[in-house]
């Protein structure tokens, strides 16, 4: 806690310092986005197949590793075994092998590899090699593994190069004191020497509506000669446009134009029309669109999708149809992920009908079907009730040889508990719960009381212990859930003898509300529950 004020009253005094802000010449357009509104995610299913066929029909050490796919199999028996059979194997070839298993988001394979290198031969890790370790580390194992293979790098380019995956880290899990920590001992050892480490605080700072701070930051970065890049400047009109208004980010965006290093192009514009349509400008926001457009490059696809999105959140159909047709005229193959955003464009501002039109044409082109273009159809009819429409979709993706994933489930099983048929629900997230070995989806907490009140309403006991054996299993048991599970005893007149041994297992702290409803429980004349007697 010292060491993060540090950096906090290190940027007060520097802000104290140059109280000044930015100059107050106006400009009609600000702000740069830098982030993506979709990713593609892993490489596609087709091109993992071309992959998998290459390298079984080779015999290389690349193919050997490609080939173990599954996480329980080891990279290391397989390096073991090449080596033992009197092969060589070069740095520059393991780091190629590792970029590629990453590509595939096989972290624990690749970080097997770069172990290897570290325990083996002549290999000596780069500075970026201790990067990718410790990014490895986050994926595979856990954070704290991470800080403590950090503590122990000793030259400063690796703990230059590695300080950048950990506050990335810190960042995407909001933890600012652990954040402001590292920055800190980074400016004491005088490795904070460029943009990206500040840009990680700033992002950290917008996501935890410290907006201040954020223009903290640029200060120190102005007075410490640290050059800003696009996303720098991006981050400070963000914080301008929310602690001032429009008229502030349209200032800093005079600066961002008279810096040679940086350019301003579309998805600045982009971005200031969100600014301003979030404000209420209209006008300004169309306005910023037309040059946004004009900006953008006739050979990649990227800027228009931003743009299309821009028209969504501005309900103009016509606007997100005109960017989907000019977006066909880039050469290049349109993605799944391009699909995605223009389906989800369309649902946006309500025209299903050519949505529909656009996902039958996806279904005609691709060749293997991605299940996340159907979810964004399958969301706008369960959101809309039309259940027959969705479990029709589901049915027919199912016939096209489509994997649903947990946000599939989800999708269903928030459906069901809108259209009220709860076993249909409990069977979508039990489905989902398959997925877990995956990921770590975890039901919406809303739609796991509403199946449990429907479970009281109806003194539905059975359901209700079913559905409580399965949120047990998995942790997700809590003081809510168990008294409605209570209740629903009570309406049935049915006991759970050992309900007390169950709470204690989930680590519930009971309240008084909680011990008058197990007291009413054993007052009624009642059924005990056997199955749950000989179960705990």
């Amino acid at each position: 806690m010292a060491t993060a004020s540090v950096f906090v009253a290190l940027l007060r005094r520097c802000c104290s310092r140059n109280p000044s802000g930015p100059s107050r010449r106006t400009s009609p357009f600000a702000f740069l986005e830098s982030s993506r509104p979709f990713s593609s995610g892993p490489p596609t299913s087709e091109v993992l197949a071309v992959e998998e066929r290459t390298a079984a029909s080779e015999d290389n050490l690349r193919s050997r590793i490609f080939r173990l796919r599954l996480r329980k199999r080891s990279a290391t028996d397989a390096l073991d075994r090449w080596v033992g059979e009197g092969r060589t194997v070069t740095a520059s070839e393991l780091r190629q092998i590792t970029k590629g298993l990453m590509r595939w988001q096989r972290y624990k394979h690749a970080l097997e590899i770069i172990t290897w290198m570290d325990s083996n031969g002549p290999f000596r890790l780069s500075a970026s090699d201790h990067a990718s370790r410790l990014d490895l580390i986050i994926k595979v194992h856990t954070i704290a593994e991470a800080e403590t293979y950090f503590k122990k790098l000793t030259s400063s380019a690796s703990k230059k190069a590695a300080a950048f995956p950990l506050l990335h880290c810190y960042v995407k899990t909001r933890d600012l004191q652990k954040a402001e920590s590292l920055m800190f001992m980074l400016q004491n050892c005088g490795l904070a020497v460029d943009a990206h480490p500040f840009n990680e605080m700033m992002k950290l700072y917008m996501a935890t509506d410290k907006f201040k701070s954020v223009t903290h930051v640029i200060q120190y970065m102005l007075r410490s000669k640290i050059s800003l890049n696009v996303l720098s400047y991006s981050l400070w009109m963000k914080a301008c446009g929310k602690l001032s208004g429009i008229a502030s980010a349209e200032m800093v965006l005079m600066k961002m134009i008279n810096d040679k290093n940086v350019e301003v192009g579309w998805s600045t514009y982009s971005t200031l029309a969100n600014i301003y349509t979030n404000s209420g400008y209209i006008d300004k926001a169309y306005d910023a669109l037309r040059i946004a457009e004009e900006k953008l490059s006739l050979t990649k696809h990227l800027g228009y999708y931003f743009i299309m999105t821009n028209y969504a959140a501005l309900s103009d159909r016509d606007g997100v149809l005109r960017l989907w047709e000019s977006s066909k005229k880039v050469p290049g193959r349109i993605t799944c992920a391009n699909y995605m955003c223009v389906i989800l464009c369309l649902v946006k501002v309500g025209d299903i009908r050519e949505a529909e039109r656009i996902f039958r044409t996806w279904e005609s082109e691709c060749r293997n079907y991605d299940v996340r273009v159907s979810n964004v159809l399958l969301g706008a009819y369960t959101r809309n009730g039309w259940m027959h429409k969705a479990e029709s979709l589901h049915l027919h993706t199912l016939e096209k040889g489509a994997r649903p994933n947990y946000k599939t489930w989800e999708i269903l099983m928030e459906g069901w508990v809108n259209n009220r048929q709860m076993d249909r629900a409990v069977e979508a997230m039990n489905k989902g719960f398959s997925m877990l070995k995956d990921c770590q989806w975890r039901p919406p907490a809303a739609i796991l009381m509403s199946i449990a009140e429907y479970f009281e309403e109806h003194g539905s006991v059975d359901e209700a212990k079913t559905f409580v054996e399965v949120l047990r299993g998995l942790g997700l048991m809590d003081l809510p859930l168990y008294k409605l599970f209570l209740r629903t005893h009570i309406n049935a007149g049915r006991v759970v003898p050992n309900i007390l041994m169950m709470m204690g297992q989930d680590q519930i702290d009971l309240d008084e509300e909680t011990l008058s409803l197990i007291q009413r429980m054993s007052n009624v004349s009642s059924t005990v529950d056997d199955d749950f007697l000989c179960q705990n």
